[in-house]
């Protein structure tokens, strides 16, 4: 029994020993994957947009922008006493009824203490002609008197704009436009949950850069596939200058992906490009401007650039595999009598499926978030036909600053990128699993 327990405890020690190598590793992939997109999805449950003031941040409770409503209630106040003083009486008992719901609103903003204090620190600031940092000029509110505030500044604004098209006003576009600038003074909560995920599940566009972003990864990880296979054959046999022709394939690898674009881009171009004339030359296309301009032929553009670059990526994966296979297998079988093709299906295939897993794994998950080549190359175009979910979630992002609806893609991506990873985990680690069965 005392031998049995002391091997439990040296098991148990030694399993906490391998969490403890093991945790720093964790952390880090914590910290460097895992944490932004957690940040992306907290993000995605707000309407969060950088082109409306309102919305400019993220906001779980009603607050109030002191330094948009100073800039704006003070001048108000005294215009609207100048107004008094010079109106009529039937005018002049309306505006002293919208200066008393104004006034009435502004003690209610200062009956709490701590935005009394913020409230005089930031009106301070302005005198000084300085403008509050963030910490100070926002304050949260009660929802149910920033309800208040809306309302009366509603109907502030909607009695003067009555009294403006009566021409009951002096001053009149200056007491409407301060009456406006106090709407936006209230930031109300910007959470929606999982909206955007609904709208853009419901969103045709994203399903089209969905299929989009498949057809590409597919083709282009197919072609890669068998033209790297076959250069890797190549360059595995022993012949004159082999390393200065394994230098050179690699060299469109080498390049940039945004360089290699835009090469690329000139080499399409429909007056002057020289494979775009060749294309048309044998048949390809029907004219050399078909290439970037129709929807095919954009998008057989990007894929034919996509695997001239990054071929030899592949090639150069799967050739360290084939290093990894003995020649004597190879010598065994053409002594008794097996073809190259047989030599090909029976050892060179099975020994190299999991070199191939591996390399349709890091390709597979490149392609999938390709950007900068069709970026560069399309831009997505034409009428979105080469826009992958990548460069949609770029457009809504930060061509549109919709940085909660960019971040929901940016998490819709991920999820997509680990399905992929999981299922071709799962098949390599059966691979590897089965080898050593077998061995």
């Amino acid at each position: 029994m005392k031998k049995g327990s002391s091997l439990g405890n040296e098991k148990r020690s030694e399993r906490l020993l391998g969490y403890a190598l093991v945790a720093p590793a964790l952390l880090l992939i914590l910290a460097v994957a895992i944490w932004p997109v957690i940040q992306s999805f907290y993000y995605s449950l707000f309407d969060y947009r950088l082109n409306n003031p309102a919305k400019s941040s993220v906001h779980l409770n009603y607050s109030l922008d002191l330094e948009g409503y100073l800039q704006n209630y003070p001048f108000l106040s005294s215009a609207l006493k100048q107004e008094i003083a010079t109106a009529n009486e039937d005018t002049k008992e309306a505006l002293a009824n919208v200066q008393k719901q104004l006034q009435s609103m502004d003690e209610e903003i200062r009956s709490d203490k701590e935005v009394e204090r913020r409230y005089e620190q930031v009106d301070e600031t302005l005198n000084n002609f300085e403008s509050p940092s963030d910490e100070i000029k926002m304050v949260e509110i009660d929802q149910e008197v920033a309800q208040k505030l809306n309302e009366t500044i509603d109907n502030a604004a909607k009695t003067l704009d009555e009294m403006k098209e009566a021409g009951e006003l002096k001053q009149a576009d200056k007491v409407t436009g301060l009456a406006k600038g106090l709407k936006g003074t209230i930031i109300e909560p910007n959470f929606i949950g999982l909206k955007h995920y609904k709208d853009n599940f419901a969103d045709e566009r994203l399903w089209k850069a969905l299929w989009n972003t498949t057809v590409f990864t597919v083709i282009s990880v197919a072609v890669e596939l068998v033209l790297g296979l076959a250069i890797a054959i190549l360059i595995n046999k022993a012949f004159f200058g082999r390393g200065l022709v394994r230098a050179t394939i690699l060299i469109p690898w080498a390049i940039p992906t945004a360089v290699s674009a835009l090469m690329w881009k000139f080499l399409y171009d429909g007056q002057n490009g020289i494979v775009a004339k060749y294309f048309a030359d044998i048949g390809l296309v029907d004219k050399m401007g078909d290439l970037l301009t129709t929807e095919g032929g954009a998008m057989f553009a990007v894929i034919f650039a996509d695997v001239w670059k990054t071929t030899p990526y592949m090639a150069l994966l799967l050739l360290a595999g084939l290093q990894t296979i003995p020649s004597s297998l190879y010598e065994a079988a053409s002594i008794d009598g097996a073809t190259k093709w047989q030599q090909f299906m029976k050892i060179t295939l099975p020994l190299l499926k999991s070199s191939i897993l591996v390399a349709l794994l890091f390709r597979t998950l490149d392609a999938f978030r390709v950007f900068d080549l069709i970026f560069v190359l399309t831009g997505g175009g034409p009428a979105n036909s080469t826009e992958t979910i990548s460069i949609l979630a770029y457009k809504v992002m930060f061509s549109q600053t919709n940085f909660g609806e960019g971040s929901a893609l940016a998490v819709i991506v991920f999820i997509c990128v680990a399905i992929i990873s999981t299922i071709y985990i799962k098949i390599l680690g059966a691979d590897l699993l089965s080898d050593s069965a077998k061995k």
